[in-house]
């Protein structure tokens, strides 16, 4: 990971008080971390951890305008399900302070979970495809670490 985007995750870490998961997360998602050509879909590699049978946050996915408004959101779709588990998305409202020029912010936006089988305990792989309306598309390949007995959020 560049310089540049391990700066902008810690402020954003910093500055919204979320996990660097989280953080990287919200900085892809917003079209911070990585950049890609119309129609080309560029490949992201990302982590998450949590407990066995839990539902763990894989993604949040949104789409914030200029001014601070929400734009059209993307579409998600399932690649590669997960071996030893599910993945659900839901919709809910993403609120922030301090994000780009934002003050505050509330959007609506798509949230992933990832929730393992009740025996489970190793890593599992999910991957999605994200296509956003301006055209770019990402393809995201989330390694979910399960049970490792630390769970619980990576602050």
């Amino acid at each position: 990971m560049g310089t540049i985007v391990s700066n902008k995750i810690l402020y954003v870490r910093h500055r919204l008080g979320i996990g660097r998961a989280f953080a990287t997360g919200v900085l892809i998602l917003a079209g911070l971390g990585v950049s890609a050509h119309a129609q080309d879909a560029q490949t992201v590699e990302r982590t998450a951890k949590g407990s066995t049978a839990k539902p763990i946050r894989v993604g949040v996915y949104l789409n914030v305008q200029p001014d601070c408004s929400s734009g059209v959101l993307p579409t998600i779709r399932l690649l590669s399900p997960p071996a030893n588990g599910t993945v659900e998305v839901k919709r809910g409202k993403v609120t922030a302070t301090n994000y780009k020029q934002c003050l505050a912010l509330e959007v609506p936006g798509y949230v992933a979970f990832y929730k393992s089988k009740t025996d489970f305990i190793g890593v599992d792989v999910v991957t999605l495809e994200v296509k956003y309306p301006n055209g770019r598309t990402e393809v995201q390949k989330i390694s979910v670490t399960v049970g490792d007995g630390k769970g619980g959020r990576n602050i």
